[in-house]
């Protein structure tokens, strides 16, 4: 059995514009920095506790 976890934000109204061009532009941000690299750094700027063997154990190893 696959497990599918998906995740919410919260987004401030002042900050509304910002995300819709980060959305937007993803792409081309991730031509630069991979979702996996962006996202450790995430929980890690937040100080979210994680194990990373798990995070992305329902990507296969060769889209990781």
């Amino acid at each position: 059995m696959v497990q599918r976890y998906d995740y919410a934000l919260r987004v401030n109204h002042s900050s509304l514009n910002q995300v819709v061009a980060y959305i937007q532009n993803q792409k081309e941000h991730h031509t630069k920095k991979s979702f996996k690299e962006e996202y450790l750094d995430f929980l890690r700027k937040f100080d979210v506790e994680y194990n990373e063997t798990y995070v992305f154990d329902w990507i296969p190893d060769e889209e990781r």
